[in-house]
């Protein structure tokens, strides 16, 4: 795709550049979005970022419906989220067939490196999914999760409105 290839091939030490390419590929992007490169996707307008998204190297998503990812949101390398599965039945799989359900990250999120997000999943705000994690249903506000499949390791405070 020749979005992508723009992007990955944008000098990284010219972030005017970058972001120009990343608005050119998405739906939308907030403020400050910035991914390196080895970044993959398979439409880009059904991408929709907020503020300071950070995406490190090696980064797909496959977007046949749309993703909606929130504001100040880090995706560690090598992680894939996907928007597309395929049928149980060989038959229909036979004919590649393909089934798309929308994916939504919340803010303040952190994806963890080698992640995997499956589609139709939601995530909430002030998430963390630990690295190797496979999050294959919705995960709720303020939490850690971890593990294949992912689950809940523990709860986490929400200090965004906490004073510094």
């Amino acid at each position: 795709m020749k979005g992508c290839a723009k992007l990955n091939q944008a000098d990284q030490t010219d972030s005017g550049a970058v972001e120009a390419a990343i608005r050119e590929l998405f739906g939308s992007a907030g403020k400050d979005p910035s991914i390196l490169p080895g970044f993959a996707c398979d439409n880009g307008k059904n991408i929709h970022v907020g503020e300071d998204f950070l995406v490190n190297y090696n980064v797909t998503i496959l977007d046949i419906a749309p993703v909606s990812i929130g504001d100040y949101v880090m995706i560690g390398p090598n992680t894939l989220i996907t928007t597309v599965n395929h049928p149980i039945s060989p038959k229909k799989r036979r004919r590649h067939l393909g089934q798309a359900k929308p994916v939504v990250i919340g803010n303040d999120v952190w994806i963890g490196g080698g992640c995997t997000i499956l589609p139709g999943v939601t995530i909430g705000n002030n998430v963390v999914v630990a690295a190797g994690a496979v999050v294959t249903k919705d995960v709720p506000d303020n939490c850690i999760v971890g593990g294949v499949p992912a689950k809940i390791i523990r709860e986490i405070e929400d200090d965004t409105e906490q004073e510094e």
